[in-house]
């Protein structure tokens, strides 16, 4: 049973203002990534969604003279961490069961390993579906954040997933 669809999150004034921030039309195109990562690693593909939906709604914009300065995103950047933080009061405020939320709160803070001290770390199936959703999309420079996508047409782009979202489960 699905508590909370991608519609619903996408509708939701906190996702306009963070997940628009960092980009909606990559945020989407991580969900249907997610969705196809979801059936070939054997993982729920309603959390998979939502997490690659919401992977990046804690980034903070780094400027540095007007501009937008990849390099001081790269070195000081916890978007992580506080998109954990973010997704899953977002989702329990929408009605998400609480254990979905953890487990999708714990995909988005380790989907990247920028922030995290060198070394190894095994990620759940859920996890690494999110990272690799993230992978799938990403452009030199982070321009993937920069793509842009109408609203409307973001709306019906995650009700068609929500759809088939739907059917798989």
């Amino acid at each position: 049973m699905r508590y909370v669809t991608l519609v619903q999150l996408f509708d939701h004034p906190i996702t306009q203002k963070f997940v628009k921030r960092s980009g909606m039309a990559h945020a989407i195109a991580c969900a249907y990534h997610a969705f196809r990562l979801a059936q070939e690693h054997d993982v729920d593909p309603d959390m998979a969604t939502k997490a690659a939906f919401l992977h990046d709604i804690g980034h903070y914009t780094w400027y540095r003279d007007g501009q937008w300065d990849y390099q001081l995103y790269k070195e000081y950047d916890i978007h992580a961490i506080k998109g954990a933080e973010r997704a899953h009061k977002l989702l329990i405020r929408l009605g998400e069961h609480p254990r979905v939320a953890k487990e999708i709160a714990l995909a988005i803070l380790l989907h990247t390993d920028s922030y995290l001290p060198e070394g190894e770390l095994e990620l759940k199936p859920l996890q690494y579906v999110v990272a690799l959703a993230d992978e799938a999309d990403e452009e030199p420079g982070g321009e993937h954040h920069y793509r842009t996508i109408a609203d409307e047409r973001a709306r019906q782009m995650l009700g068609e997933l929500d759809k088939i979202v739907e059917a798989a489960i």
